[in-house]
């Protein structure tokens, strides 16, 4: 195998591939999880989780196999339409709808999911291959997104025809990938003297983590009867054959500057490992090579991934800065909603398999804040980019982007490529399908926070709670023996001051330094628990450019610029031209924001004030402009503050940023609900009438401020 590499040096390259751990191992076991994932549709979402979900399921992905080309014309399903000749339009939507209909119990799209599969089962080829392909057209990566689907379809109906139709197809297949991988890894379309990131052919080796996530599922659960060697053997040979995320995770190889700064020939052959999406999707690779390989150095590689990702290439919001390729930190680099979702599920997976909760606080960040400002309230719309600085979401004269079209940061139904219209769905519903799991010691464990239920054999937990909204989770328990129950607590909260009670019994939580959580014994019968976290402080997060980010727990608050809106028909994404009048359902619009506002500001950090709503319960939809119980204000004024490309420029610094006009008031919203929005923001002290001689702050002299609350 050769390798065409640009960047640092081709020895240490060279090394670190001849001393590849993927090799195959005589373990015929898998490493255990940390923390089994519980089956799909035993988790039911609550309050403002439901909501989202249902509004998803009323909006674009629950009605894009009504009419979505790519979905409803899929060549999957006997028809001629595909955006990419991967054919993985398809594969992107059932792979989320799956999760989303199981969640929700619901019948509409319960049915569009039994259809799917009912055709691609059928229509699996005398030799095992699943999809429409045949000959040297046959790639892995279209499969892995619609296996993931046929997993959790399989959880889903345990014991039922449709996990029996499943696991069969699923061993039929297997037959087949054991021939394509032994044949030098045909499927992933590789050949010698490939480069790293040359054509989309590449997309099967960098992201086969995903197929083998459900090989793994295949192997525990349903290989009792069957030739468990051969689909062990397909693991280590798909790991073989990959672009390994071990190789990219090194520090003589990982790019921490920004790549536009960096000549394409150095940034060009590592496409692959750069791509936003693939990142996103790659984060979990090593935890998923490691149950196979038992390489215990992949725990800190996996680390590495998560930390170098976020801090070289990385969002205050949780997302990862690539509009298409990572990029750096300027604050008009976008993030794919792709990548988003990828993230959100990887993150979860990390959690699950390795333990560490700064993976399940991180994918919070991204699930509260990240996700929703990138979907209109009603789920019909989504971006393709959003920028932490965007103050207008609109079409664009020039972009700042490495590859996104004019279109790309406004709101519509494929206002660029259509990969984030059938990929988006699966956001919410894996997150809330990850909200609890099984512990070690026969416990069951809250590990991402929020409104939901589960339930375990003849134990039940039912949350309720506005979180991360508010600071309270109450449970109705329900068991017949005593067990465990765990909660989560996020590293934003102070533990001392974080109670849960049982009763008139009242503790501090103790969480392990590890995984986060805290362990309760609950009796049998039926048990109200108490969970209080802290009351969070406002904290300031140092950003590029003498900028800070605004967090208050989970949430991160963003200058909300008030806008004008307009919509149009929905646009075809590779020419911009309108749809037929007739293409899709009236509620599928693409729109864009304009400012009606200046949002040159730069605030004083010292004079945050957080303010609550006293009006109870949770607005739906809850993502919209000033539909959130909680805001802050600031006191903020005008600075010059050039454009770059059509949107803002990173802010001047030093004695270069000066008031220029009064000192106002201004509004900060949870980024999910202010669609347009500055989230990297500079500062300056101010004092009545102005700026104390432009004096800009210092982002290391003060990390956090106490909270001032108002009630409204």
């Amino acid at each position: 195998m050769h390798w065409n590499v640009g960047y640092k040096s081709w020895a240490v390259f060279a090394l670190v591939f001849e001393l590849r751990t993927v090799i195959a191992q005589s373990n015929e076991t898998l490493v255990p999880f940390a923390f089994k994932p519980l089956p799909l549709g035993s988790i039911k979402p609550n309050g403002w989780l439901k909501d989202q979900l249902t509004l998803s399921a009323n909006g674009l992905a629950g009605h894009q196999h009504d009419f979505y080309d790519f979905v409803a014309h899929s060549t999957w399903l006997g028809g001629t339409s595909e955006y990419s000749s991967l054919r993985e339009g398809f594969p992107y939507w059932f792979n989320g709808l799956v999760p989303l209909a199981y969640t929700l119990d619901d019948s509409r799209l319960l049915e569009q999911v039994h259809s799917a599969a009912d055709y691609v089962l059928s229509h699996q080829q005398d030799d095992g291959w699943l999809g429409p392909e045949n000959g040297t057209d046959r790639n892995f990566w279209g499969r892995m997104p619609f296996l993931l689907g046929l997993k959790g379809l399989a959880e889903a109906e345990k014991g039922g025809e449709w996990e029996s139709r499943i696991v069969d197809s699923l061993w039929k297949f297997m037959g087949v990938t054991n021939e394509m991988l032994r044949d030098n890894f045909t499927g992933y379309h590789y050949h010698e003297g490939d480069a790293v990131g040359q054509g989309d052919e590449q997309w099967g080796r960098v992201r086969v983590q995903d197929m083998i996530i459900t090989l793994q599922w295949l192997y525990e659960e349903h290989s009792s009867d069957r030739n468990a060697s051969q689909v062990m053997e397909n693991m280590q040979l798909l790991i073989e054959g990959s672009l390994n995320w071990a190789d990219w995770y090194n520090p003589e190889i990982y790019i921490k500057e920004d790549l536009n700064t960096l000549p394409v020939s150095e940034t060009e052959p590592l496409f692959a490992y750069e791509h936003g999406v693939n990142v996103g999707q790659g984060l979990k690779a090593l935890a998923v090579f490691r149950r196979v390989t038992h390489n215990d150095s992949l725990v800190q590689t996996s680390k590495d991934a998560v930390d170098w990702t976020f801090q070289y290439h990385g969002a205050a919001s949780g997302a990862i800065l690539a509009d298409e390729r990572l990029a750096g930190l300027a604050p008009y680099y976008g993030s794919e909603t792709c990548t988003l979702v990828e993230t959100m599920y990887s993150l979860s997976y990390l959690y699950q398999a390795l333990g560490d909760a700064s993976y399940a606080d991180r994918c919070e960040k991204t699930a509260f804040n990240a996700l929703p400002v990138q979907l209109t309230p009603d789920w019909w719309a989504r971006q393709y980019v959003s920028q932490p600085n965007q103050p207008y979401a609109q079409h664009l004269d020039e972009t700042p982007f490495w590859n996104v079209n004019q279109w790309g940061q406004s709101y519509g139904l494929e206002v660029d490529y259509p990969c984030c219209t059938v990929n988006h769905p699966q956001g919410y519903p894996k997150f809330a399908a990850a909200m609890y799991v099984q512990a070690g010691d026969g416990g069951i464990a809250h590990a991402l926070l929020g409104p939901g239920s589960a339930t375990v054999g003849d134990t039940k937990i039912d949350c309720e709670t506005e979180y991360p909204f508010s600071n309270t989770l109450t449970y109705a328990i329900t068991a017949k023996s005593e067990f465990y129950f765990h909660v989560r607590v996020p590293s934003w909260a102070d533990a001392s001051k974080t109670t849960i009670s049982t009763g008139s019994n009242s503790s501090a939580v103790n969480p392990d330094p590890q995984t986060g959580l805290h362990k309760l014994s609950v009796s049998s019968g039926t048990t109200k628990v108490t969970y209080t976290l802290s009351e969070p402080s406002i904290i300031q997060e140092d950003r590029a450019n003498d900028t800070v980010a605004i967090h208050y727990g989970a949430l991160v608050f963003a200058l909300a610029v008030p806008s004008t809106n307009s919509s149009t028909r929905p646009k075809q994404y590779g020419s911009n031209e309108p749809l037929p009048v007739d293409y899709a359902p009236p509620q599928a619009l693409d729109y864009s924001y304009h400012n009606a506002s200046a949002w040159n500001y730069a605030i004083d950090p010292d004079t945050l004030t957080v303010h609550r709503s006293n009006e109870s319960g949770l607005a739906n939809p809850l993502f919209a402009p000033g539909a959130l119980p909680i805001w802050m204000t600031a006191k903020a004024c005008e600075i010059e503050w050039g454009v770059y490309k059509g949107v803002p420029d990173a802010p001047p610094t030093g004695e270069n940023r000066k008031c220029t006009g009064d000192v106002v008031d201004v509004r900060l919203e949870p980024l999910g609900s202010a669609k347009i929005h500055l989230v990297d923001l500079p500062v300056l002290k101010l004092v009545d009438g102005g700026a104390r001689g432009g004096e800009s702050i210092g982002t290391k002299e003060k990390k956090s401020t106490e909270m001032r609350q108002e009630w409204g």
